[in-house]
């Protein structure tokens, strides 16, 4: 079967950023052939500037990573508010950050949680700080600003690889203490909720996507990245690529949804990602979780749970059903096993078959 939609071959395009109208933009330009322009307008929200002569979309970080841009980690309101005395250090931080091959997530995250550090210090150098000034600074996080304990160990690590990867001083944390994380469940649903979610979903599309996000245990940032070469329906397999911590790992593809995608790729002819978002390229993440949301509401189910709930569904019904816990881990793509237990947590067969007192009365 042939693809209709003309491929996007990014070689044929040049990408600059810009501004148009007051706003930041990325300028696509192209020779005037109309089978790369027909490739452009179905492939991104690109719109023709009659001024500039141009073609352009949003400069956002989407747009970025889709035409190999550099990723912007934080924009200028972000730098704005540190002070001239500690932006140099800021910027040692940003790179040795993308030296260790950071995910995007990862690098934001941790930049903006040491850039809330800069913004209290103002004048003061943050390579001057002693361990007495760092207590004081996560107490002052606990106490003040009320951060809840997991927020505490974000802004910790963030903090910490300054000092211990950029600084190279690696004892000015051994005696600040952290706090204890809570033990938090996972929360899943029911194989009737379950169910109930898929009878409610009327797109073949939105369907699949919550099927294979169940029936595989992915990821969000999984099932928007799956691509159709991954998929083998001779030996059931999925490679899923470049994980959480970048690391690969093969999970079953469930036989009962093979109709469902091969009906799906008849009506839909995706070029290279399983599920393209209406511009090309992926789909994103916050559409999948507006699926989700979307057709929990449908349900009538009134749990508070995000789509990540169905990976810990998988990982919960797996485990109900007798499959070996290192073998969950496995499919799950844990570095630990460790994370794995916390499902022996929810799911404990010995648990469900004690009577309460108060039935035997």
């Amino acid at each position: 079967m042939t693809n209709t939609k003309p491929p996007l071959t990014l070689g044929n395009y040049t990408f600059t950023p810009g501004i148009h109208r007051e706003k930041k933009v990325i300028w696509i330009i192209c020779p005037y052939d109309r089978t790369l322009i027909n490739a452009l307008k179905q492939n991104t929200d690109a719109k023709w500037s009659a001024t500039q002569k141009a073609w352009f979309v949003p400069d956002n970080n989407r747009n970025r990573e889709h035409f190999n841009l550099k990723i912007n980690i934080v924009g200028k309101a972000t730098l704005s508010k540190i002070s001239s005395v500690n932006l140099g250090a800021f910027s040692d931080y940003q790179n040795q950050l993308q030296l260790k091959g950071f995910s995007p997530n990862t690098l934001r995250t941790y930049s903006v949680e040491f850039a809330q550090l800069l913004y209290i210090l103002k004048d003061f150098p943050v390579q001057e700080l002693t361990p007495e000034k760092l207590k004081s600074y996560f107490l002052y996080c606990t106490v003040k600003l009320h951060l809840s304990e997991n927020q505490i160990h974000s802004r910790m690590n963030a903090v910490k690889f300054y000092f211990e990867k950029v600084l190279h001083r690696e004892k000015i944390f051994f005696d600040i203490p952290r706090p204890k994380k809570p033990l938090l469940l996972p929360k899943a649903l029911n194989t009737s909720e379950i169910k109930k979610l898929f009878s409610v979903v009327e797109n073949p599309k939105h369907q699949l996507i919550l099927q294979l996000c169940y029936g595989m245990g992915l990821r969000v940032s999984e099932i928007v990245n799956l691509k159709i070469q991954d998929i083998d329906s001779v030996t059931y397999t999925v490679l899923i690529q470049r994980g959480k911590g970048k690391k690969d790992r093969y999970v079953n593809l469930p036989t009962s949804v093979l109709q469902n995608m091969r009906d799906y790729y008849r009506d839909y002819r995706p070029a290279e990602f399983l599920f393209e978002g209406q511009n090309g390229g992926h789909l994103t993440t916050r559409s999948v979780q507006n699926i989700f949301h979307s057709a929990l509401q449908k349900a009538g189910i009134r749990k508070k749970i995000g789509v990540h709930g169905l990976r810990h569904s998988y990982a919960t019904h797996l485990l109900q059903y007798g499959t070996d816990i290192s073998l969950i881990q496995k499919l799950l793509g844990h570095n630990d096993i460790r994370t794995t237990l916390i499902y022996t947590h929810v799911t404990d067969r010995q648990i469900n078959k004690v009577v309460s007192p108060l039935d035997q009365l």
